[in-house]
């Protein structure tokens, strides 16, 4: 079994959201197209896909896979996200 690929901002995000008060979940190793993080703030929980905000706009795209799980979800907040600003705004924190 290999190890799950998270990206460059991944632990960063992960620790901004945290300082800020979110309960965070990493599911990066879950793959299949699963959101990276279960994040819980205020109540509400959110699913996070994150991606590299240095890289090139085409290499942030989502896979196939994330393509399909995130057509099909039903669910609360699902959002992708490229900072820890990024998150951060997407749970209030920020405008």
């Amino acid at each position: 079994m290999r190890a799950a690929r998270v990206d460059q901002n991944h632990d960063q995000i992960v620790t901004a959201l945290r300082a800020a008060g979110a309960t965070v979940q990493s599911l990066a190793g879950v793959g299949k197209g699963v959101p990276d993080l279960l994040v819980g703030y205020q109540g509400k929980t959110l699913l996070m896909e994150v991606k590299d905000g240095f890289k090139s706009p085409s290499r942030r795209l989502l896979t196939e896979d994330q393509l399909k799980w995130h057509g099909s979800w039903n669910g609360g907040a699902l959002a992708v996200v490229d900072s820890p600003d990024a998150a951060l705004r997407m749970i209030g924190v920020l405008k």
